[in-house]
């Protein structure tokens, strides 16, 4: 390798670990964040739809007790794995924080966005992670949220809107899609 080929190696190994998670390797929250700011942008100006899918692991502090952190690591790990193949080149898989995901799908109006979270609630539920020789199973709850052209909508009211769905179906037993209702109908 060259001098220059070198260097520009470490300046995208730079770059790659300010936007990815080190474990996972999928994006994280900083550059989620800069991705739906910019998404909503587009979203208003244009007037396509823009779909948030928040998720988190249901009952990963057991995981991490029972199993131990290494075995809550390999979770996440396959819960990524599992994931990433499904996600189309415009959207966005990230890792929102801890056990906490989020997925942006641009263009996508809410009843696409429910069935994308649908699919990845059985994908998950469907098969267990293989940790030393055991299996540990496990479940997602999803919230979803769609922005229908509307100004003055920040990343944070979209992910807030997103959570309380998310919590919504964390409250009603878990392993669950909670969509906005109110976003089925535009304006």
């Amino acid at each position: 390798l060259s001098g220059s080929n070198i260097e520009s190696a470490y300046h995208e190994a730079i770059h790659n670990m300010a936007i990815q998670d080190g474990m996972t390797g999928i994006h994280n929250k900083r550059y989620f964040l800069e991705f739906l700011e910019r998404e909503i942008a587009v979203c208003v100006r244009h007037g396509h739809p823009l779909t948030l899918v928040m998720f988190d692991v249901d009952h990963f502090k057991k995981v991490n007790d029972s199993a131990g952190h290494l075995a809550g690591d390999a979770v996440l790990k396959d819960l990524t794995g599992r994931i990433k193949p499904r996600i189309r080149r415009e959207d966005l898989f990230a890792r929102y924080g801890g056990e906490e995901f989020a997925c942006v799908l641009p263009s996508t109006a809410l009843p696409g966005g429910i069935v994308f979270a649908e699919h990845l609630r059985t994908l998950i539920e469907e098969r267990p992670t293989m940790f030393d020789a055991q299996e540990i199973k496990f479940t997602i709850s999803l919230g979803v949220t769609t922005l229908h052209r509307e100004t003055g909508v920040d990343p944070s009211m979209l992910i807030k809107r997103a959570d309380e769905n998310l919590y919504a179906a964390k409250r009603s037993g878990r392993n669950k899609v909670i969509p906005s209702l109110q976003d089925l109908i535009p304006g």
